[in-house]
């Protein structure tokens, strides 16, 4: 495009002169441009999908979480960002500056307000804006550092000047991201990576971590509680646009991710509230914006933070990264007056420029840029207004101009930049320019000592708007800065660690994320058990046996029970056909039925993403989907599904079900929250084995359903092999009867599941009472009683024991949650059934 600097050619068309050495580097293996660039792309979307990197699309409602925002795959491209080593260094020096200056404005304005006194920064900025924070006007953070990361958007002109755009200091985001587009792309072109010497990224990681962690030490050690110092990491929740990263850095430095359910006050100190109880928190690396974060003294309509949370920065109890309040230095306004309180504070001028700006409330701004309004970009000065940047042309000029003067505090003039272009590799092949804007990361080591992440956050506008959002549809590239001297190498290592330090460093399980994980087990289970009852059911309708009905009438209230057919539906020994009819039907609904539990296994794993692994948790997003597939018609209304067509997805999804069991029982560790999960499970299997067995256990030993009951008791609790293998051709009640209930080393059996429930059970914090709910030992039914029992006496003791554990496994639950996840203050806000 005229007018804007191309990153990738001359001023002549050619290449620049290190784009020629990445491209003489690179193995972009055989075949067309187009084979290529498909080759590459379909690399990149392969390890986004294996890696479960997403974007949400859609934010909650004021102060809640209401819905779950609509997750996107992340977005990046082939070719990375390159940025040589002039270029970085005018660009480190000068957000090094930046960064500066922001945390001494931000000292002054919350303490002396020299800047406000002498007239440096008009007061309306500060009071009117919502990021400032009364209540925490002449709070002193942890070690006086009010900022641990400050992000600057940046964009190079038509001259190859490089301007800052704006400034984030609440919580930036996009630190994950980065990381993630780091590993990716590096992996592509390995070999102009080495050759380019790129600079390594993952030292800021570190140092922000060792910060952070050093200024909770310090937090610790004066309140002298004797606990190592906690650092967790703040996130509004899965609801966010940014979650993916929330999770992604939380594993990464190895912090526990926490929602504000998850945290509590008391006497002005913070604490995680975990299965083994209440645990202190020393600092948080916060990404919640900061009004939100205490419902107490700042939004009270926030259901993200924690109430009291300002009253501990107050006392000084919890070191947080960033401080509260900084939001208002974000406003576009502020940039204008930045010259010259960069020269009162620092004795400076600044070395990176801002756009030129006006704030249309001072009197003398607004009169020099009123008659020359058209091309410029008015943007709001105040957060919160629903208005973002727009172009003003000469349409609607006179209005636009009467809203400003009715309001001339609230708006802000800038001028329009013409963003670089960055290339993009095409489906075809072809390398198209783009509007491109450079998101880097100043890093805080101490007060007044920073570091710069040698790289950044490069995003693109697939159209040209003032501006590039992810959220408007844009995308992302990797941010390589190259060097000609020595490569960031680890130069800060982590102390030696001690004996004493292995116990406090095995992290605590907080009650949310041990909630969900018991919900997880269970919607597994109830997964596997109502796909299991579905196949059964769909192939004793389609066999060719006569069917009682006294065997057909149990089975419907079992298939109904489990909600596999619409309410009110007749029973099967009305109607097979119908019945048939209206469970294959209801397999195409997504919020009934298997959808249901498919849609809950993936809310619950949402709430998980910093426990699961990429494979598991991206296995448990994509079932439903994978699952409906099968399902999909061009027909409208939609055909209902026919078993030729039903039974093969209803088996390909007891595998997937089977790989989400394996992968919870063998790649987990075996902490607590697992512990939750697996009880979670057995509880489950304990009342769907019990409803199972009360339904059809009547039917077993009677001369017209025996058999075939005996077959469907057998399936849907997933032993038919060991019972033919056992007993061969014997079908009655004591055969049964042994396998389903006594064989403790059956894991289907009522034994067996109580073995190992009373097992996890004993392994929780504080189990008292918890196996004192269960039978004793075995199923709670002595061998001895069947020695005598005719065939309806055995019937009826094997119903009674069912239902009986049936009710134990429902108070058990509700006792678990009691005393493990209800102190969570409501938790998670999703329904549990």
């Amino acid at each position: 495009m005229a007018g804007a600097w191309d990153e990738l050619r001359a001023a002549d068309g050619t290449l620049r002169p290190v784009w020629r050495r990445f491209f003489a580097r690179a193995e972009l293996g055989g075949g067309t441009p187009g084979d290529v660039a498909q080759r590459l792309r379909s690399a990149i979307a392969q390890q986004v999908r294996a890696d479960g990197i997403t974007h949400n699309v859609a934010e909650p409602s004021e102060g809640r979480r209401d819905h779950l925002a609509s997750a996107r795959p992340w977005s990046l491209e082939a070719l990375p960002h390159l940025i040589e080593p002039a270029d970085w260094a005018r660009i480190e020096t000068g957000a090094i500056q930046r960064a500066r200056l922001l945390g001494r404005m931000l000292a002054d304005v919350y303490g002396p307000q020299r800047l406000l006194h002498d007239a440096m920064l008009p007061p309306t900025l500060v009071f009117r804006h919502r990021g400032y924070l009364r209540p925490l006007h002449d709070v002193e953070p942890v070690g006086g550092l009010h900022l641990h990361i400050v992000a600057l958007d940046m964009a190079r002109g038509p001259d190859g000047q490089w301007w800052v755009v704006s400034q984030r200091t609440q919580s930036p985001s996009g630190l994950g991201y980065v990381l993630q587009n780091r590993i990716i792309v590096s992996r592509l072109f390995p070999e102009p990576f080495r050759e380019l010497r790129v600079q390594h990224i993952a030292n800021a990681y570190r140092r922000l971590l060792t910060t952070v962690t050093q200024q909770a030490a310090a937090v610790s050690a004066r309140l002298g509680d004797g606990h190592a110092p906690r650092v967790a990491l703040l996130t509004p929740g899965p609801y966010n646009e940014t979650y993916f990263e929330h999770a992604y850095l939380a594993r990464h430095l190895g912090l526990p991710l926490v929602e504000g359910a998850d945290l509590t006050v008391r006497n002005a100190r913070l604490f995680l509230r975990t299965v083994e109880g209440l645990q202190p928190v020393h600092g948080l690396l916060r990404r919640l914006d900061d009004d939100y974060c205490d419902p107490l003294e700042l939004r009270p309509d926030s259901a993200l933070g924690v109430a009291g949370l300002v009253q501990v920065l107050r006392a000084g109890n919890v070191a947080m990264a960033n401080a509260l309040g900084s939001g208002f230095l974000e406003s576009s306004a502020i940039q204008g007056f930045l010259p010259a309180i960069a020269r009162r504070l620092l004795g400076e001028d600044l070395l990176l420029p801002s756009l030129p700006t006006w704030w249309c409330g001072e009197a003398a701004a607004w009169a020099a840029v009123r008659e020359s309004l058209v091309g410029r970009v008015l943007r709001p000065a105040f957060a919160g207004g629903g208005e973002g940047a727009r172009l003003i042309d000469a349409e609607g000029l006179g209005a636009l101009v009467a809203r400003i003067d009715d309001d001339p505090d609230a708006f802000t003039v800038q001028g329009r930049l013409a963003l670089s272009r960055a290339a993009l590799l095409y489906g075809s092949g072809r390398l198209v320019p783009r509007p491109a804007m450079l998101r880097v990361y100043a890093i805080a080591s101490a007060s007044d000592q920073w570091h710069v992440l040698p790289g950044g956050l490069t995003r693109v506008a697939t159209r040209a708007p003032l501006s590039v959002s992810m959220a408007q549809g844009g995308t992302s590239l990797d941010t390589w800065v190259l060097t000609e001297g020595t490569l960031d190498g680890l130069a800060v290592q982590p102390q030696r660690l001690s004996v004493d330090d292995l116990a406090a460093r095995r992290p605590a399980v907080a009650s949310r994320s041990a909630e969900n994980l018991f919900w997880l087990g269970r919607y597994t289970e109830r997964a596997e058990q109502s796909v299991r009852l579905a196949q059964a059911s769909l192939a004793l309708f389609d066999g060719d046996e006569d069917l009682p009905d006294a065997l057909l009438s149990r089975l419907s209230d079992l298939v109904a029970l489990y909600g596999l057919v619409p309410a009110g539906t007749p029973a099967a020994d009305r109607s097979i056909a119908v019945f048939a009819r209206s469970l294959l039907a209801k397999l195409r609904e997504r919020d009934q039925g298997v959808g249901f539990n498919l849609a809950a296994m993936a809310r619950t794993a949402s709430a998980l993403r910093d426990r699961l692994a990429p494979e598991q948790f991206g296995l448990l997003r994509r079932i439903g989907d994978d699952f409906h597939a099968h399902f999909n018609t061009e027909a409208r209304p939609p055909s209902v599904p026919g078993n030729a067509q039903a039974l093969p997805a209803l088996q390909g999804l007891a595998q997937q079900l089977a790989a989400v069991t394996g992968a919870q029982t063998d790649r987990m560790t075996r902490d607590h929250g697992w512990r939750l999960l697996s009880v979670g499970r057995l509880l489950e299997r304990l009342g769907g084995m019990g409803a199972a067995l009360a339904a059809l256990v009547p039917a077993i030993g009677s001369r017209d359903a025996s058999s075939v009951a005996t077959e469907l008791l057998l399936e849907l609790f997933d032993s038919e092999i060991t019972f033919r293998a056992r007993y061969q051709h014997h079908e009655d009640l004591l055969a049964l009867a042994d396998l389903l209930v006594f064989d403790d080393t059956n894991p289907r059996a009522f034994a067996g599941t109580l073995r190992r429930l009373r097992t996890e059970l004993g392994k929780l914090p504080e189990p008292a009472g918890l196996r004192e709910m269960l039978p004793a030992e075995g199923a709670g039914l002595p061998l001895e009683a069947l020695r005598d029992a005719d065939a309806n006496a055995l019937r009826a003791l094997l119903a009674h024991t069912a239902a009986s554990l049936q009710s134990a496994a429902s108070a058990l639950s509700d006792v678990i949650g009691q005393r493990y996840f209800a102190h969570a203050d409501g938790g998670d806000a999703m329904q549990r059934v």
